[in-house]
Parts: structure tokens; C-alpha cells; sequence
């Protein structure tokens, strides 16, 4: 197939191009910086040069590479993030995701694409009630920390531009936590660093439950959700959701570290803010079953313990 990816040089892009290219597809990759340009043609793609928020641009570009499938894995995300100001952190990858959705959106229409894969985020949105596991079908927070609420606004919009779209099939990924190379989890990555000072501490009881994902395992299940998926929205993480307290000490021994830090509530409450305190105590993982049962996937990391001893 023809498969046009916009944010073809970031976490998801730079190991997507290459596994698509491998799987025998022709790939046209979208990049707003020149220099990466070089990147996307040493994978074997055709590469093309556009400002995702540049409406015109993008309809110019993906009309000319004529794809079949258009895959949003637009971001601009720091590696190390003040979880006191997540929403002003977020603001350009906000605008990626409402803006830059709604230019891929017109652009696959005018192109005559099928289908549109769009990249979204599991790791934290997700109500903070019930079971600590949930699935494609359980709400979002309705009451997101104060923080995160105009972030998961904009992952709203974009997952109900791509569900919702007309003349276009719609597929949204809700990846997990990402870790492996080119990460902030990686094997020198900026908050495995901070793991190895011992600046990556467990909060309260950590009992925050996260899903990971390695990020060669999130571009494996894009190439399966590209080729075959249907529409609707897909968890993207291993198989084992884990609390804070079980994969940061894991991680801590698998870089060869000292076990983290423990901070009591009432100490972190203040410096990590509303939303950080919650990703550490509270927030909920989510469950891959829909793409394992229904897209026959499997993880090559069907666990984070064996991605930490062997995949960062």
C-alpha cells in the first residue's frame, strides 16, 4: 500500500518508516524540518518538507504522494516534562493534535485516502475509578487534574475527528508509556538518567498504574492497525498494566541503579502539583486485549520486565 506518515522522524516515526518499508509498503514521510529530511530517505522513504498546521501545505503534500492510508503521529513532546504546567507544555502538541488532525483529515479527503490512523495516548486519561485495568470502552476523567484538562480536551477532539469522520476510516491508537531506544526511558534516555541519580522517586504508596509499551512493539501494532485494522479506537501496551511501585525498581535494576527513593504524600504533593501526584498514585492502566483478540497481535516485549533486562 501507500502509506503517507505525517511526524515521520519522531518516537513512533523513525521506527515506523522502516517496519513499513520492510513490510513491502511505499512510504511517503512528513517532516517539517529539513535536516530530517536526509532521515526519512536513509529508511527508504520518500520524504516531504511541510508544517503540519500549514492547512495547504499538507493537502499539497499528501494529494501529490496519492496515499492509501494517512498516519498522524504528530508530536512535539519533551522528554522531561514539569507535570505542574502539563497544558502549557503541551500546547504545540495540542495544536498537532486539533488543528494538525483536522489539516490530515481534509488532506486524506482530498487525496481519495481510505483510511487514517491517528496516534493518541492510554497512559494516564482514563477515569480514575474503578478496576485499576480498563479497556477501550471505559470513559475517560471526566475530572481531569487541573493541570491536564486542556491536553486531554485536545486528545478528545482528535480521537473524535478521526472516529467520527465521514468518507474516511478512522482508526485511533492509545499507546502506552513508551520506553526502548530513542525514548526518555531508553538506555540513555533523560528519565533513565534520572533513575540513575536517584531523582525518579516512588510517590506515596506508588500505586499509580501505568501500561508501557516498547516503542518497537507501539510501531509493530501501527503496521497491523495500518494493514488490517478496523475502525474504532485500540489500547496499545504490553500485556502486564503495573503500578509504579512494581516497574520503577525494576527498571532501577535493570540499568545496574540504586532502588528509587520513596517520598511520602504529604512531601510530594506540592512539588509534583495535581496532575503528577496523580500519575503516581492513581491514574489507570489500560488493557491490549481488543488488538490482541481482534488484529491477532502480539508483543515482542509481552512484558516490560523482559523489555527493561533486554530492549532499552
Amino acid at each position: 500500500m501507500r502509506v503517507f506518515v505525517a511526524g515521520a522522524t519522531g518516537a513512533v516515526g523513525k521506527r515506523l518508516v522502516p517496519a513499513l518499508i520492510e513490510a513491502g509498503h511505499e512510504v511517503t514521510g512528513m517532516t517539517r524540518s529539513p535536516q530530517r529530511a536526509d532521515a526519512v530517505r536513509a529508511a527508504g522513504a520518500e520524504a516531504v518538507i511541510a508544517d503540519a498546521l500549514d492547512r495547504a501545505a499538507v493537502i499539497a503534500a499528501v494529494s501529490a504522494a496519492r496515499p492509501e492510508v494517512v498516519v498522524h503521529e504528530l508530536t512535539a513532546i519533551r522528554a522531561v516534562l514539569n507535570p505542574k504546567r502539563l497544558d502549557e507544555e503541551f500546547a504545540e502538541t495540542n495544536r498537532l493534535r486539533t488543528e494538525g488532525t483536522d489539516n490530515l483529515l481534509a488532506a486524506a479527503r482530498e487525496a481519495g485516502a481510505r483510511r487514517l490512523v491517528a496516534q493518541s495516548f492510554g497512559g494516564w486519561p482514563y477515569a480514575r475509578e474503578g478496576g485499576p485495568v480498563k479497556s477501550e470502552d471505559d470513559p475517560l476523567d471526566p475530572h481531569p487534574p487541573g493541570p491536564a484538562r486542556r491536553t486531554l480536551d485536545a486528545i478528545r477532539h482528535l480521537e473524535a475527528a478521526v472516529t467520527e469522520a465521514e468518507g474516511v476510516e478512522g482508526i485511533v491508537l492509545r499507546y502506552g508509556a513508551f520506553y526502548g531506544p530513542g525514548t526518555s526511558l531508553g538506555a540513555d534516555g533523560e528519565n533513565t538518567d534520572l533513575v540513575r541519580r536517584r531523582r525518579f522517586p516512588i510517590v506515596a504508596g506508588g500505586t499509580g498504574v501505568w501500561s508501557l509499551v516498547h516503542i518497537d512493539d507501539a510501531a509493530s501494532a501501527t503496521v497491523v492497525a495500518i494493514e488490517r485494522g478496523a475502525p474504532g479506537i485500540y489500547n496499545v501496551c504490553d500485556d502486564e498494566p503495573a503500578p509504579v511501585n512494581e516497574w520503577l525498581p525494576a527498571l532501577a535494576e535493570a540499568i545496574g541503579a540504586k532502588r528509587p527513593r520513596r517520598v511520602p504524600a504529604w512531601m510530594a504533593r506540592r512539588p509534583l502539583g495535581e496532575f503528577g501526584f496523580a500519575w503516581m498514585t492513581n491514574v489507570r492502566g489500560a488493557s491490549n486485549e481488543k488488538l490482541r483478540s481482534e488484529l491477532d497481535w502480539r508483543p515482542r516485549w509481552p512484558s516490560w520486565r523482559q523489555g527493561f533486562r533486554s530492549g532499552l
